[in-house]
């Protein structure tokens, strides 16, 4: 069933903009089709796309104003029935702009029912020097479902040589199966903490990313097609293997580096997942 977004802490002040984005997916004549779809403020999506037949459904999320202000409140919310099957990406680089002592936040929520398949694979974060951000993610997942999904985070505007010195950086992501937690990672962090120069934490890198996949245990002949993946320069990445979740992860100087290197782990694990060939979408080749 389709739950509504509860918008009652939606903020109805002058001191951010706030949006939100309810879709519902569902698995019809052998097609995954959007049967709800529900938002408010500057957050919206295009019609939904097939380039790979009648599913996945291929769907892009807009968020016209461009970037994310102090005080900006983004919340995005997707629930999909029984064997439906929805990929989710966005045009471009979400930038997160300077606080002026305002947090900004973005939560993403979705609930699959058994049988479903999310693919959410967002642009990457460029936070601003000064940027106060706050990203949560929450998956729910029943019986068999499978969610496949990556984050990639650059402190500071590398392209203008703008260094991330001023701000807080704030991540949580959670994933459940039948309402017991399969992954649990939380991140806070400024400039100054330690866990930026750290040889256990971004070893002063500023691109670092994560990529995750919760569908059971991983076949040996996959986990190892994905340890032999590698990318150029001087860049940390690695591969790991839970009972009920696949990791990569990422740290280096290059958003567009981290984003080559989960395409390329994307199209050894998805056969796995979703018996299908990795197919990009559109959008990323503009």
């Amino acid at each position: 069933m389709i739950q509504l977004i509860d918008t009652t802490h939606l903020n109805t002040t002058m001191s951010g903009w706030d949006a939100y984005l309810q879709l519902g997916f569902e698995q019809r004549d052998h097609k995954t089709v959007l049967v709800k779809r529900q938002h408010a403020g500057p957050l919206t999506i295009q019609k939904c796309l097939y380039p790979e037949g009648p599913t996945p459904a291929h769907i892009l999320i807009l968020h016209p104003p461009g970037g994310i202000a102090g005080g900006d409140t983004l919340a995005i919310h997707v629930d999909l029935a029984t064997d439906s099957h929805a990929l989710l990406t966005t045009p471009g680089a979400t930038k997160w702009y300077k606080a002026a002592g305002r947090k900004a936040s973005q939560t993403v929520s979705m609930r699959l029912e058994s049988a479903a398949k999310v693919e959410w694979f967002p642009q990457e974060n460029i936070v601003f020097d000064g940027a106060d951000i706050e990203l949560n993610t929450l998956i729910e997942l029943e019986g068999n479902a499978c969610f496949a999904g990556w984050d990639i985070s650059c402190l500071g505007r590398q392209a203008s040589g703008e260094s991330w010195q001023q701000g807080h950086y704030r991540q949580q992501v959670q994933v459940k199966r039948d309402n017991t937690l399969l992954w649990f990672e939380k991140a806070s962090f400024k400039p100054d903490s330690p866990v930026i120069s750290s040889i256990a934490g971004l070893r002063n890198y500023p691109v670092f990313g994560s990529f995750i996949v919760a569908a059971g245990e991983v076949p040996e002949s996959v986990l190892t097609a994905c340890r032999e993946v590698t990318i150029p320069n001087n860049n940390h990445f690695a591969v790991s293997a839970l009972p009920e979740v696949f990791t990569a992860r990422y740290m280096g100087n290059c958003a567009q580096e981290a984003k080559v290197y989960f395409e390329q782990l994307w199209a050894c694990l998805r056969p796995w997942y979703a018996e299908r060939q990795a197919e990009r979408p559109r959008i990323w080749a503009t």
